[in-house]
């Protein structure tokens, strides 16, 4: 007798329905966390759009070109070249900025970075032959980039979504099965 309880106790123990059930909930709670952070996103993405308006501008008009701000200076140059825009709206963004004020800019209407092809001085020049002249500045096409991406990310989520679903299905037709097997 005491053989029979051990036995039963070893299968049941044995038996895995507590690990696919498990497994099934951590897949569920990973979905759900995937689920929200897409919406948030979603809902979240012209919020990020406007500050990202508003800082650019402050901050190509009030820091580019000061003291102690040359790591802001790097990035919005290369993100000029990069995207080869120039000036938060146009180029006329760059009339009012602090650095194009000082003398350090040394007469330049805009900075070099805005070029087509970057000499030293070249922003003295402000032709569209010249400097990127882009409709909407480096907002418009640092958003594009952004949707751009997220359109990326958003697909790849939704690729993952459907394996995970998959995942959970499997786990429930084996569970099923290994159920009726059990019993």
């Amino acid at each position: 007798m005491r053989d029979l309880h051990l036995t039963a106790v070893i299968e049941r123990e044995a038996s895995p329905a507590p690990h696919r059930r498990k497994y099934f909930c951590l897949l569920l709670v990973i979905f759900l966390v995937e689920l929200v952070a897409g919406v948030l996103a979603h809902v979240y993405y012209q919020r990020l759009s406007d500050e990202l308006k508003q800082h650019l501008t402050q901050t190509l008009s009030e820091n580019y070109g000061q003291p102690g701000a040359s790591e802001i200076t790097t990035s919005v140059d290369r993100l000029q070249q990069d995207f080869k825009c120039c000036g938060s709206n146009s180029s006329a963004d760059w009339q009012h900025s602090a650095y194009i004020l000082s003398r350090e800019a040394e007469g330049r209407r805009v900075p070099d970075s805005c070029c087509k092809t970057v000499v030293p001085r070249c922003g003295l020049r402000a032709h569209p032959s010249n400097i990127y002249k882009v409709e909407g500045g480096c907002i418009t096409k640092l958003e594009q980039f952004l949707a751009n991406h997220l359109l990326l990310m958003g697909a790849v989520g939704i690729g993952v979504a459907c394996l995970q679903t998959c995942g959970m299905v499997l786990t429930c037709c084996l569970h099923r099965r290994l159920q009726l097997h059990f019993h």
